[in-house]
C-alpha cells in the first residue's frame, strides 16, 4: 500500500511536460518542486493573473506561464488540476475537452467524489486519469509525507509515469481508490479541522486572545493554540471543501458537534457517574487496542517549549471538553485513528498525540472530569464552544459555503495580528513533535 521509493523513469519521457491547472499556494508548491527535478512544466491560472503569475516564475525557465488552461491541457502529457474542490466541476468542463491526446489527468483536491465525477463526464474517452493528494499544506516539507496516488482509469504504464513524475517530491506514496481516500479524510482531517474551528470561533465570540490568559498557556494548550492560528492563517476554501464536499464528512462533523453538546449538558447537569463511565468507555474503544504501556506520541518537555505565552507557575485546570468530545465521537463512529496513520496529516497525528496524551495518563484524565463537573470558571467558555460545534455541522449539513466563508473569515480578522508570532512559532513546534513522533 505505501512505498517511499524513488521510480524509475519508464520509457519515452525524454520529453514528458507537466502541466498544472491553478496556481495557489500548492500548485506553485509543485510547479517549483517538479521543475528543479528538471521536468518542464506549463502553467497557468485566472486570466487576471497571468501578468503577475509571469513575473513571479520569470527566472525559472522551466516554468512556462501560459494564459489559460486550454492551451496547458493541449501541450502538456500529465495534466494536474490544483483548484479548490467546490470549483472542480466548472474548470474541468471548461478545459477538459481540450486535453492532449492521450493524455494523463489528475487532480489535488481534497475531495475526491465530485473531482472524479467531473473527469469522467467531461474529460475524453482516450484521456487517462491518475489522480493524486499531498496530505501536508504548501509550506510543509512534503519529504517523508504521504501521497496518495489513485488509479482511476489509466494502464500500468501510465501509473508508473505518474508515479516518477511525483517521486521527486520524497513523499511516502499510498496507493488508494478514490472512495477509500475521501473515506479515510473525512476520518481524520474533518473531524480534526471541526475541533480548531469551533476553538477559534469560541475564542473569538469571547474577544479572547488565548495565549494572553493563564488557562490557555502549555503543555496541550500550546498545540491547541498553535494549530488553531495555523488553521486560520490559510484560505477559507481549504477546510470548506473538505467538509462540505466529502460525502463521508458530513456524518464525523455532526457526530463531533453532538458530543460537545451531550457531553457538556452532563458536566452543566452534574452528572459525574455518567460522565465518567462515557468518557472512559470511549477511551478504551479508541486507545485500548495499543494497550497502555507503549510510549506516548507526545511527551511533556516538547510540548511545554513552544508557547505565545507565559506560562503560569500553576496551570489553571481545564475541562478539555475539545479532546473529551473528540475521543467520544471516534468511538460513536467505530474510527481506531490509529488506523489511518500512514495517511494522516501532520495537523491529525499531533490532534491524536494531544488525545492520547490525555486519555492515557490516568490521574490527569480523572482530574478532568473532576473539573467538569466541579468547576464553573470557563462554563461561558465551553458554552461558546459547544455553539461554534454546531454551527460548523448546520453549515455543513446545508452546504453553505458562503456561510462557512463568513464565519471562517470573520475570526480569520480578528486573530490576524498575530498569524506572523503564530506561524514562526507553530512551523517549528509541527517540525519538532513530529521528528518526535516519528522516532
Amino acid at each position: 500500500m505505501v512505498s517511499p521509493k524513488q521510480h524509475l523513469a519508464p520509457a519515452n519521457m525524454a520529453n514528458f511536460v507537466i502541466g498544472i491547472i491553478g496556481m495557489g499556494d500548492m500548485g506553485k508548491m509543485y510547479a517549483r518542486r517538479l521543475s528543479e527535478a528538471g521536468w518542464r512544466v506549463n502553467a497557468c491560472d485566472r486570466q487576471e493573473k497571468y501578468q503577475s503569475l509571469c513575473e513571479e516564475f520569470a527566472d525559472r525557465k522551466q516554468i512556462k506561464i501560459l494564459s489559460n488552461g486550454h492551451l496547458v491541457s493541449r501541450a502538456s502529457d500529465y495534466i494536474l488540476y490544483n483548484v479548490e474542490a467546490a470549483s472542480i466541476g466548472k474548470v474541468v468542463a471548461e478545459y477538459g475537452p481540450s486535453t492532449k491526446q492521450n493524455a494523463i489527468v489528475g487532480g489535488q483536491t481534497s475531495c475526491k467524489a465530485p473531482e472524479i465525477a467531473a473527469f469522467e463526464e467531461y474529460l475524453p474517452e482516450d484521456v487517462e486519469i491518475v489522480s493524486c493528494h499531498s496530505l501536508h499544506g504548501p509550506n510543509v516539507d512534503p519529504r517523508g509525507q504521504p501521497l496518495v496516488l489513485i488509479k482511476h482509469r489509466a494502464s500500468q504504464e501510465s501509473f508508473k509515469k505518474v508515479e516518477h513524475v511525483l517521486s521527486c517530491l520524497g513523499s511516502k506514496h499510498v496507493y488508494l481508490s478514490a472512495t477509500q481516500h475521501d473515506r479515510i479524510t473525512a476520518d481524520t482531517q474533518a473531524v480534526t479541522h471541526a475541533a480548531f474551528l469551533s476553538m477559534g470561533k469560541a475564542w473569538h465570540a469571547n474577544s479572547q486572545f488565548p495565549w494572553e490568559i493563564a488557562r490557555y498557556v502549555g503543555g496541550i494548550e500550546n498545540v491547541k493554540i498553535n494549530l488553531t492560528l495555523r488553521i486560520y492563517a490559510q484560505k477559507w476554501h481549504v477546510y470548506a471543501g473538505l467538509a462540505i464536499l466529502n460525502p463521508y464528512a458530513k456524518e464525523q462533523i455532526r457526530q463531533y458537534a453532538q458530543s460537545v453538546t451531550e457531553l457538556y449538558k452532563l458536566m452543566l447537569g452534574g452528572h459525574k457517574e455518567e460522565l465518567e463511565e462515557r468518557i472512559l468507555k470511549a477511551g478504551a474503544s479508541v486507545f485500548g487496542t495499543r494497550g497502555w504501556d507503549g510510549e506516548l506520541l507526545l511527551k511533556d518537555e516538547v510540548l511545554d517549549r513552544f508557547s505565545l505565552g507565559k506560562k503560569p507557575e500553576t496551570p489553571l485546570p481545564n475541562n478539555h471538553l475539545s479532546l473529551l468530545a473528540m475521543v467520544d465521537c471516534w468511538s460513536q463512529l467505530g474510527i481506531v485513528p490509529y488506523d489511518h496513520m500512514i495517511c494522516s496529516t501532520p495537523l491529525f497525528r499531533l490532534w491524536l498525540g494531544v488525545t492520547e496524551y490525555l486519555f492515557r495518563k490516568p490521574s490527569l484524565l480523572q482530574d478532568v472530569i473532576r473539573i467538569a463537573i466541579e468547576d464553573n470558571t470557563f462554563r461561558s467558555d465551553d458554552l461558546e464552544f459547544t455553539f461554534a460545534a454546531r454551527g460548523w455541522s448546520d453549515c455543513v449539513r446545508f452546504g453553505n459555503f458562503e456561510s462557512w466563508k463568513d464565519r471562517f473569515q470573520s475570526t480569520q480578522k480578528f486573530f490576524e495580528p498575530r498569524f506572523a508570532d503564530a506561524t514562526k512559532v507553530g512551523n517549528e513546534m509541527m517540525r519538532t513533535i513530529l521528528e518526535n513522533i516519528e522516532k
